[in-house]
């Protein structure tokens, strides 16, 4: 029987606030690509459904930026920058959270896969 966690994010200005329940995160991911090299976040290592967001407030805050294939969907704040997550176009509202905006946790204390972007 698996434990579930209710984990709550922001961006760094407050604009925009997300909850989200999960297992305890252990892990982390982070990305080769051209975009996510620059940005140097880690991710969440899995997407997440939107049954398992409780809230997510502030969606008139976010920019959109898409890039080469249009297969991911990265949301920027308008106003601090930061990338608080994206989803991929193919299942629009499956977040992958970036960790660094999870209160409480630190992201470079958990184990961070690489994904090789670069090859998709």
């Amino acid at each position: 029987m698996s434990t579930s966690t209710t984990y709550s994010g922001r961006c760094h200005c407050g604009a925009v606030r997300f909850r989200f329940r999960s297992e305890p995160i252990t892990t982390g991911c982070r990305c080769n690509c051209s975009i996510c090299i620059r940005k140097g976040t880690i991710m969440s290592a899995r997407y997440y459904p939107p049954e398992d967001f409780e809230a997510l407030d502030g969606l008139d805050a976010l920019t959109l930026y898409q890039f080469g294939d249009h297969d991911v969907d990265h949301y920027f704040c308008k106003t601090c920058g930061i990338h608080p997550f994206h989803d991929a176009t193919a299942k629009p509202g499956h977040y992958r959270v970036n960790l660094g905006c999870i209160e409480g946790l630190d992201p470079l204390a958990l184990e961070v896969n690489l994904i090789d972007g670069r090859s998709w």
